[in-house]
């Protein structure tokens, strides 16, 4: 189930990252261990989140996913192994809120992208999702909520 889209002009956030490169079916797979290394790392440089994990895609996924995970952050955080500095854009994106299981974020993905495109919008390539509220604060999928945001073209 998607909320109704809204635009919005985000402001640039300094983020922690691993940049991960993997087919669609591995997704789960490496999701975990490169959100608890983001974690670790940021923790031993007493830098705590200021906002929920998030996964960046580069460009709309399709059968390979090529896309950063990791923290939007308040300070720049020193690089280490895989984790690095990144920046969440500037830009005017129009988001929608999906509730329900990740099982069904493809699906909302493409319910999404059709609306966008059918009321009119151009959306850039690159799109993220922040995931604002799941497994860790509720064991019922139909609480959680991932923001769905695609920068649009201007």
């Amino acid at each position: 189930m998607l909320d109704n889209p809204e635009i919005i002009q985000t402001d640039e956030q300094l983020t922690a990252v691993i940049h991960l490169t993997v087919p669609r079916a591995e997704i789960s797979n490496v999701m975990g261990s490169a959100i608890a290394e983001v974690m670790a790392v940021i923790s031993a440089q007493s830098i705590v989140p200021v906002g929920p994990c998030f996964s960046y895609h580069l460009k709309r996924p399709s059968d390979i996913f090529d896309f950063e995970v990791g923290f939007p952050v308040n300070k720049p955080i020193t690089p280490n192994g895989r984790v690095k500095l990144g920046k969440l854009p500037a830009a005017k994106v129009i988001r929608t809120t999906y509730r329900g299981g990740y099982e069904g974020l493809g699906a909302a993905w493409g319910e999404f992208c059709v609306w966008i495109e059918s009321n009119g919008f151009c959306a850039q390539d690159s799109l993220w999702e922040c995931y604002t509220s799941g497994p860790e604060s509720d064991p019922d999928p139909a609480k959680w909520r991932t923001e769905l945001n695609r920068p649009l073209t201007i």
